[in-house]
């Protein structure tokens, strides 16, 4: 069984055998922390005002009292927490300062005096009855069975002083870190497993490039001047012919599929070209607007680039467009990519994975994908890419 990571965690596993751990004195040094940090604070301001100086020079001072420890009540949270919640995987983010102040805020002027009354009430009761023969009115009996039952009752103290620190500290780690790290790490995660495709398709890229590519090249010429060798119109001749032109056929795939891997005119001049060249090659006829007066990152560029040939893939495939608009703008960091067309609309991502596979491939380059395509017309498929 591995170790209870919070006291509520112990408290549920071994309620019994959870007072023999150390876990009851950390709950109570958590809310006695807490509640007499929060005292402190009221009597250094109530001694402030009734001190013999003038009132602006008090509400001054008493200004600078609460502000300073507002300031050090959200650090001071951080660390008390981990004295009854031992997973100490999270870490502050900068962003996140504004809410650590503002909670600590809220512990001193307020919660910090519900720690210290859960406390007081929870060891009051059975800390008065222990004392009960000292109190002049106490008859015999009762002096006998109020330490007993103060006695039976101190170790039940314990738990409710434990459950309070309990959700006392739920509370802090939800407000102080919240539960976006998973979130944050799988959009890493996949953020790199995108990286990596693109490295293993430009090492394919540049075998086939480099390697099979010129091998046909090869095999073209070789054929080209066997069939010259060849008496015309012979069988020969004829077989030498065929194979020639079943040989530039099958470079012209290849140089297709190389192009469809990883263009070499999207690394050598950017996106405009590239956006251009699919253009070009679209059936549907295709009018361009992008205004990128700048090279985007490598990830943006090879983003958008998947995205519009995806896009004008699907439009000469399914929409039955006439003509379609590519938009490109980057303004305040992020790149807006719209492709328009004057189709018969109805494309949902519920009907097939083309869509999908847009939608995921945007959201590993932390962008978003937003699509209009009402029955009848037009569609708007629009990429929001972070350039930074």
């Amino acid at each position: 069984m591995t170790t209870p990571r919070t006291v509520l965690e112990a408290v549920a596993r071994r309620p019994l055998g959870f007072l023999r751990t150390a876990w009851p004195w950390r709950a109570l040094v958590y809310l006695l922390s807490g509640g007499l940090f929060a005292i402190g604070v009221y009597l250094g301001v109530g001694g402030l005002f009734s001190a013999p100086i003038g009132t602006l020079t008090r509400v001054l001072c008493a200004t600078a009292v609460v502000v300073f420890t507002v300031a050090l009540a959200g650090p001071l949270e951080r660390r008390r927490l981990a004295l009854v919640d031992r997973d100490d995987g999270h870490r502050p983010e900068p962003r996140q300062r504004a809410r650590t102040v503002g909670y600590g805020a809220v512990s001193v002027l307020a919660v910090g005096w519900m720690d210290l009354a859960v406390v007081l009430v929870s060891l009051g009761i059975p800390g008065f009855l222990l004392l009960t023969p000292l109190q002049p009115t106490a008859t015999p009996w009762q002096s006998v069975a109020g330490p007993v039952a103060g006695a039976l009752l101190l170790p039940v103290a314990a738990y409710p002083v434990a459950a309070w620190a309990g959700v006392r500290g739920a509370v802090a780690r939800a407000v102080l870190f919240p539960k976006d790290r998973e979130l944050r790490e799988v959009v890493r995660s996949r953020a790199r497993l995108v990286d990596a495709f693109e490295a293993e398709r430009r090492r394919i890229e540049r075998d086939l490039h480099d390697g099979a590519q010129q091998r046909l090249v090869a095999l073209t010429m070789k054929l080209g001047l066997a069939a010259l060798d060849l008496p015309p119109g012979s069988a020969a001749a004829k077989e030498v012919g065929e194979a020639h032109a079943l040989a530039k056929e099958a470079l012209t795939e290849l140089r297709e599929l190389i192009r469809g891997i990883h263009p070499q005119i999207l690394t050598e001049r950017g996106l405009p070209a590239a956006a251009r060249d699919i253009a070009g090659r679209c059936p549907v006829p295709t009018d361009l607007d992008l205004d990128l007066p700048v090279r985007l990152p490598a990830t943006v560029e090879q983003t958008a680039y998947y995205v519009t040939s995806e896009a004008l893939t699907n439009v000469a495939r399914h929409s039955g467009a006439a003509r379609c608009r590519v938009t490109a703008r980057c303004r305040d960091g992020v790149l807006r990519l719209d492709i328009q067309d004057n189709g018969s609309g109805g494309a949902d991502p519920a009907r097939g994975t083309g869509l999908t596979g847009l939608a995921d491939r945007i959201a590993a380059a932390d962008g978003r994908m937003l699509l209009s395509s009402p029955p009848g017309g037009p569609t708007l498929l629009r990429a929001e890419i972070p350039c930074a």
